[in-house]
Parts: C-alpha cells; structure tokens; sequence
C-alpha cells in the first residue's frame, strides 16, 4: 500500500486562495478600474470638450455653384482687363485698373471659398465686403460722373454689363458664408461643434 502523500490530498483549483482572482493584465480595455475605455474613450471625450475639427464646408453643396460662377467672373474679369491695359490702356487707365482689381478680388474670394478653414473663412469675408463695396462705390461713381468712366468696368452701373451679377454675387457669398458659419460652429471652433450637441 502507498503511503499517504505528506502535502495532503490535492485540492482542486478553486479552492485555491489564488484563484478567482482576475488576472490585471488579461483585462479588456473596458474592464479596467475606472469605467473608462482605454484609447478611443479618452479621445472622444477630449473632442466633446473642445469640438470637432470639421472646417466650414463653404464649399460644400450650393457653396460649389458659388465658387464655380465667382471662378468664372475671375476669368472673365481677368481677361478683359488683361486685354484692356495691353491694348488701350490710355484711353481708360481708371477703369481698365478697377477691372483689374475687381479681377483680383474674385480670383482671392474663389480660393478662400474652395478651400474653406478658418483663415480661408475669414479671407473670403473680407473679399465678398471688398466686391460689394467696389461695386456700390463704382456703380454710383459711375452714374454721377460718366465722364470718369469712358469705358465701363466690370462694377460700372452696380454690374450692369453682367447682368447685374455683380452686384448680387457678394451678397448671396456674404450670405452662404454666414450660413456656413452657424451651421459648422462659427469659424473660431474651425466649424466643428461639439459631439455633445452644443451650440
């Protein structure tokens, strides 16, 4: 006969003292002590407090159709008053300048639009106040003295060569922008609101 083994009888793996125990370093992301998930949680919360990154998307939806037509008047504008101060520029300086300028400003309002972002925003803003004030400014100067203008430009007559296009085009640009502003957050967050909903 064997003799008895002098540890005891074997004692099955749960009546450990050791067992049950959960093994720290086999845990899951979300059953670590805290309650918080590891990684993508820390992350999402950071970005409910300060916002999403999302830019304003002016050009996004109608705001293409912006862009396309104000890329279209920066060409127009451009090559007229390209062709304008190579041929007769003497006759007009004033006006073929401010077509120049006015192409300008398109070319500047076009890329701030289609590329969006704060800075972009904010580059836009002021091209869009700039055209509309050039237009208004031009179209009444115009009017009153005639004889300044013996060619017209492309803000001569508040646009009245185009359609009065214009004259209306900063207008609805200074409009998408507000638009795009309040729905992204305003351009100071970069157009992202927070994922809690804030305003």
């Amino acid at each position: 006969m064997a003799d008895p083994d002098p540890r005891g009888p074997a004692r099955p793996d749960s009546d450990r003292p050791d067992s049950g125990r959960p093994d720290s370093e086999g845990l899951e992301p979300r059953e670590r002590p805290g309650g918080a998930r590891a990684g993508g949680g820390a992350r999402a919360g950071a970005g409910a407090r300060t916002g999403g990154a999302a830019r304003p998307g002016t050009a996004g939806g109608p705001g293409r159709v912006l862009v396309a037509v104000y890329g279209i008047f920066a060409l127009a504008a451009g090559a007229r008053a390209g062709v304008q101060i190579a041929t007769r520029f003497a006759e007009a300086p004033l006006a073929y300048s401010l077509s120049a300028f006015a192409a300008a400003v398109y070319v500047v309002a076009t890329v701030a639009l289609g590329l969006g972002g704060r800075t972009s925003f904010r580059v836009a803003v002021a091209a869009c106040a700039t055209e509309l004030a050039g237009v208004l400014i031009v179209g009444t100067l115009s009017l009153a003295d005639s004889a300044a203008f013996p060619d017209e430009t492309v803000w001569s007559a508040y646009g009245r060569g185009y359609g009065f296009v214009p004259l209306v085009l900063p207008i609805v640009g200074l409009l998408w922008l507000r638009r795009t502003a309040r729905k992204g957050g305003g351009p100071e967050t970069g157009g992202g609101r927070p994922v809690g909903g804030g305003v």
